[in-house]
């Protein structure tokens, strides 16, 4: 007589298995390298970000010029000829002097020269310096800001959030590049001045400061409605039920949840903060020469834009790089994340 025994249940899968043990951000992780968009966009980013941090390696062992110094007299050899920097214009009767245009060719102002005589590479290279270091800068200051105060009020509500998301709404009514150029103004003339300390007008602290302040309600607006919503969780009220404290709370349950979002918020600040930087160096009320950055390069390429149009439309182009890799990354960071649905971050 055979013994029947109640079958087992089928072992999961390795792979199955694999995915449930894994915690949420190595899930995340996995998704989005498999998005081929938001790899290459970060592969884009990874490079402008290394060619801009070589750019005194390309000056100095390269091109062997100095993109902070005016050069109207000197010359360069190309196939064999030495030509002149400043070339006479191209109009019938060949008055005044032009800068040499894009000769396509390393170390030969391959971008052409500015009305200055400097090498616009160079200065390419160097102002993608200072516009992604206050880009990066202004939005992870941003974010910080906008978390502490979207917790704050998402968490405490009553006359906490009520006041502060008035003083969020305010700064929401005034449109941001107004808000901008408005402090920027006050700034580049006399600094910036907190308490015994003075910010020089030409620091790039300025901007960065500026920046991130004007975007604050941007990012502390979804931070605020992610945590109104975490704090009716069933977790959040059995633990205010047990008597944990709510600063304990928060960090332990809370701020995990609001993670996702911030993540996701990051490239996309950072964007934002890249394009405002951009406006106030064109203005003359950003960056401050000699520093040099993408919005300045473009002011300079202002009165040569019928004649040597590339001054302007390389830093412009990689505005547009930029902007758009991180655009990119920021939607296949959200995708990965899905901080929408909400039900990750608990684990």
């Amino acid at each position: 007589m055979t013994t029947a025994f109640p079958s087992s249940p089928a072992a999961p899968s390795s792979a199955a298995a694999g995915r449930a043990s894994a915690g949420p951000w190595r899930t995340a992780g996995r998704v989005l390298l498999r998005n081929r968009g938001a790899m290459a966009s970060l592969a884009v980013l990874a490079l402008v970000g290394v060619a801009c941090l070589l750019a005194p390696v390309y000056a100095r062992d390269v091109a062997h010029t100095d993109p902070f110094t005016s050069n109207v007299a000197g010359t360069v050899m190309l196939d064999g000829r030495q030509l002149d920097i400043m070339q006479p214009n191209d109009n019938p009767l060949h008055l005044g002097l032009s800068p040499i245009g894009p000769t396509w060719r390393v170390p030969a102002y391959p971008l052409g020269a500015d009305s200055q005589g400097r090498d616009v590479a160079a200065r390419l290279l160097y102002g993608g310096r200072n516009s992604l270091l206050i880009a990066f800068s202004a939005a992870a200051l941003c974010i910080v800001v906008a978390a502490g105060v979207g917790i704050v009020a998402g968490y405490a509500g009553g006359v906490v959030d009520a006041v502060l998301s008035r003083m969020m709404d305010i700064m929401w009514a005034v449109p941001v590049y107004l808000f901008a150029i408005s402090l920027s103004i006050v700034t580049v003339s006399q600094g910036l001045r907190i308490g015994p300390f003075t910010v020089a007008s030409d620091n790039l602290l300025i901007p960065i400061c500026i920046i991130a302040l004007v975007y604050v309600p941007y990012a502390a607006r979804p931070v605020r409605g992610r945590v109104m919503a975490l704090r009716r969780s069933e977790f959040v009220t059995a633990a205010r039920g047990l008597g944990v404290p709510g600063h304990r709370i928060v960090l332990r349950d809370i701020l995990p949840n609001v993670t996702g979002t911030l993540v996701v918020l990051a490239p996309l600040m950072t964007a934002l903060a890249l394009m405002a930087e951009s406006a106030l160096s064109f203005l003359s009320i950003g960056v401050q020469a000699p520093a040099a950055s993408w919005g300045t390069i473009i002011q300079d390429g202002e009165g040569l834009i019928y004649t040597r149009p590339m001054v302007a439309v390389a830093p412009g182009l990689a505005i547009i790089v930029v902007v758009l890799a991180l655009n990119i990354l920021g939607d296949g960071m959200r995708d990965a994340l899905d901080v929408r649905d909400g039900d990750r971050g608990r684990g």
